[in-house]
């Protein structure tokens, strides 16, 4: 294996199989010809996840509404709609209120409810969850993801790159990882399978998006824990952090390709995370319209993550790879729209409710697009409910791996990538989508709060944990309330039981953890029994 020298990322010492390549029975002539002219029509698939932190569904010159919004004018997002245009948009996708439980989920297959990392985590044996008055919250598994046995409050998982590895992938992690707590197998991305970590460590932001800060946080009187690390290279450049980490995961790209490797790239930015940082690059345009600070930041950094897109296509098609390459975008949970010190939002999700940490759409509902060439339809829509942890099934599906198990034998993804085939045509399974969330984020808002969910066709049920709570049960019928506004849970009785009984049944096969109610000291009860 080819090893760089000093370039901001490692190689694991593991060793990558051999790409082995495929010819059709064509006469030796016709093979030749073939393999010098499009090699990648032979090859295995490259995979490309783009993952957006904090990204929300209205975040984008790309509308995922039923029309073109005011939000979608504000943003400048041309490679999102370069890509929605070569792919398919999925307008009905999700992923979980906060950033572990979706990242788990992805790298596992597995619903937050099964591997219980259902917070963010951090520090090693340590909760992140915001005091409740009533609510005692349950021993979740605070020290997120391990590929290894033995260490506490885990999951025990195959991760996603250990498995294409075994494929003969090059794997490479780019940005955020956030997989596991300090001190444990999950916190370095080379633990859980890939050959390449590019700035990934147990932290969930960066400490600065600025390389003449040192992407540090100790300009701010922050924790050490807060800074990027691997990018000293670019430490006191006038560099925004969503490039830097794009520069080296092309230079990874390079070195897979000159390696003849197939290559699975998780580019999982830390933008558009706080601490919101003025990217000098774009933030003019959108202070001389005339939004508010923090929007202007935002937007600007929402334009940076956009570039970054681009540079990656571009290098792609550069090698000619284009037509063998899949790209899976996604945020991993819906936009931040708390308020500021500034006063003004941070970002909007409107027409849906509420935002990030929230069971209303606002907080799960996010972009994606795919683009598998001689797959997706160009310019195709799937209304199709599709949630975070379908992605493994399918990225398994892409690469051609078949009859995986997942060390448990359990797994709750399901591929779409029979949607992938489809048009414009709305599609309604009868597959429930689970959310479960026995934790307590920050802010308050709509939505907020421990709960678990389940949404059935139009149908999404949220119960409350907190047995204090007015209202313990909210019923709405999304095809006709998108914002939430109408709880239906009094007026359709027996539609709400009936999805109670089922999310509650779920819940026990999973053995999804429950807060316990302090005055009582027992378990919250399953929804449907209670």
């Amino acid at each position: 294996m080819n090893r760089p020298g000093k370039t901001g990322f490692r190689f694991s010492s593991a060793t990558s199989k051999s790409l082995k390549m495929k010819i059709r029975p064509l006469c030796i002539a016709a093979a030749v010809l073939i393999l010098a002219s499009t090699p990648s029509l032979t090859a295995k698939p490259n995979i490309v996840v783009f993952l957006v932190d904090d990204m929300g569904w209205q975040d984008t010159s790309v509308p995922f509404a039923k029309k073109v919004t005011p939000f979608n004018k504000r943003y400048r997002t041309p490679n999102m709609e370069k890509l929605a245009a070569r792919g398919m948009k999925f307008t009905q996708a999700y992923a979980c209120s906060v950033c572990s439980p979706s990242r788990v989920s992805l790298m596992t297959g597995l619903n937050a409810a099964r591997h219980k990392v259902t917070n963010w985590t951090l520090k090693r044996n340590a909760s992140n969850d915001s005091r409740h008055p009533r609510l005692g919250f349950p021993g979740w598994n605070v020290n997120g993801l391990s590929p290894v046995t033995g260490i506490e409050h885990t999951v025990h998982a195959e991760p996603l790159p250990i498995v294409l590895r075994k494929a003969g992938y090059r794997t490479i992690h780019a940005g955020k990882a956030h997989f596991g707590a300090i001190g444990t197998p999950g916190e370095d991305p080379l633990n859980v399978g890939f050959d390449v970590n590019i700035g990934g460590h147990a932290a969930g932001g960066p400490g600065s998006f600025l390389g003449q800060q040192n992407f540090s946080a100790a300009h701010r009187g922050g924790a050490k824990v807060w800074n990027v690390p691997g990018l000293e290279k670019y430490h006191g450049k006038d560099i925004f952090l969503t490039e830097a980490i794009t520069i080296e995961a092309n230079h990874a790209i390079n070195q897979a390709v000159a390696a003849k490797m197939p290559f699975f790239l998780y580019l999982a930015h830390y933008a558009v995370h706080v601490p919101f940082t003025p990217d000098a690059r774009f933030i003019e345009k959108y202070q001389q319209a005339g939004l508010p600070k923090t929007e202007a930041m935002y937007a600007a950094m929402v334009e940076g993550m956009d570039k970054s897109l681009g540079d990656v296509m571009a290098n792609i098609e550069r090698h000619g790879l284009g037509d063998n390459t899949v790209i899976l975008f996604m945020s991993d949970n819906g936009g931040l729209s708390a308020h500021g010190r500034g006063g003004s939002a941070h970002t909007h999700n409107l027409p849906l409710s509420s935002g990030k940490g929230s069971a209303h759409e606002g907080g799960v509902r996010v972009p994606m697009i795919v683009d598998w060439p001689g797959i997706t339809k160009e310019g195709s829509v799937s209304e199709t409910p599709v949630i975070i942890e379908d992605f493994f099934p399918t990225i398994l599906e892409i690469a051609g791996i078949r009859d995986f198990v997942q060390i448990g034998g359990k797994m709750d993804g399901v591929s779409f990538g029979s949607s992938l085939t489809g048009g414009m045509g709305k599609s309604h399974s009868e597959r429930a989508l689970i959310w479960h969330y026995p934790n307590q984020w920050g802010p308050s808002g709509p939505g907020i709060g421990a709960s678990s969910t389940i949404r059935k066709g139009d149908w999404k049920l949220i119960y409350y944990h907190d047995p204090a709570r007015k209202v313990r049960y909210e019923l709405f019928d999304l095809s006709k309330d998108l914002g939430e506004q109408n709880n239906l849970a009094v007026e359709k009785p027996e539609m709400a039981r009936e999805l109670a009984k089922e999310l509650g049944n779920y819940l026990r096969e999973a053995e999804a953890t429950m807060p316990v109610v302090k005055a009582t000291g027992k378990m919250v009860a399953y929804p449907g029994t209670e």
